[in-house]
């Protein structure tokens, strides 16, 4: 009778005990506050490990490409709109970000 899906934006599922994604939001912006060239990254390519300041950046694009110094791999993209940007880290298992005391 209908769909099941209520107006529960923000708040725990009893279903799956889960919020939406706006529950990172605070944790979010604290992260892209920082100097993300001091971040550290792991390629999927090959398994390096070093910091964004180290990947090979290629800006005869669309937008910015990072690859991996190691493998070549294509690390990171990023493109900027007039009022917006998309980042892609789906090169990168994880990123690790060192955050201020």
């Amino acid at each position: 009778m209908g769909d099941d899906h209520t107006d529960r934006d923000h708040t725990d599922h009893t279903d799956g005990g889960h919020v939406d994604g706006n529950a990172l939001a605070g944790d979010l912006r604290e992260i892209f506050a920082v100097d993300l060239t001091a971040a550290t990254g792991r390629c999927t390519g090959c398994g390096h490990r070093g910091s964004v300041a180290a990947l090979r950046v290629y800006r005869n694009a669309p937008g910015l490409v990072a690859r991996c110094p190691h493998c070549e791999e294509v690390v990171l993209r990023l493109v900027r709109g007039r009022d917006r940007a998309w980042l892609d880290l789906r090169g990168t298992v994880s990123l690790e970000i060192p955050l201020p005391s």
